[in-house]
């Protein structure tokens, strides 16, 4: 969790919270996104988001990560639930638990929030205010690349995407049928 991005409630409570947490979700091969706890009537509502952790390199840019699934935000659940309960964490207030990944309306805003997302199409606003869609085909360590409607590639730097975000499809095409992500797709067979 990267507070410096405004993520998290930010209290001493979250903090603590994301102390216990983090070694047992990172067990889980995945990573903290977000941790907010909020009133709720006489309770407290625990939202964390968790998503599969990733290495950016420049090694790998291209190959498709696997979205997480129900089964495993089941098993990263009941981690972090018995994890919660061991631990003073939560003082003696009764809480509500709620445990997912944070999808795709989440904006795309670190070097593993593209890497997580190769492959799918994505609409962009640059720093100079160009609004573009297309599929991305790789994410690195400084940049992006990016399929036009036009079927160009095009490589952004981080620093020139001013909001990116993930757009839906209901028939997403697979890596074979997208050009330049077949490329890679037989490159590392």
């Amino acid at each position: 969790m990267d507070p410096s991005k405004g993520r998290g409630a930010g209290t001493e409570r979250s903090r603590h919270i994301e102390a216990v947490l983090t070694p047992v979700v990172a067990r889980s091969g995945m990573t903290i996104e977000d941790i907010t706890v909020t009133p709720a009537g006489k309770r407290r509502l625990v939202r964390v988001l968790v998503d599969r952790d990733v290495t950016v390199d420049d090694a790998d840019r291209a190959s498709p990560v696997e979205s997480l699934t129900l089964d495993e935000v089941g098993e990263v659940t009941r981690a972090v639930s018995d994890a919660l309960d061991e631990s003073d964490a939560m003082g003696e207030a009764a809480y509500v638990l709620e445990v997912s990944s944070p999808g795709t309306d989440r904006p795309l805003q670190a070097p593993q929030h593209f890497r997580r997302n190769v492959g799918r199409l994505i609409a962009l606003t640059t720093t100079g205010d160009e609004q573009l869609t297309g599929r991305l085909t790789a994410a690195g360590t400084d940049s992006f690349d990016l399929v036009d409607d036009t079927g160009a590639t095009r490589n952004f730097g981080y620093a020139d995407s001013a909001r990116a975000r993930v757009e839906l499809e209901f028939n997403r095409p697979s890596t074979s049928d997208v050009p330049e992500m077949a490329d890679v797709t037989e490159e590392q067979d």
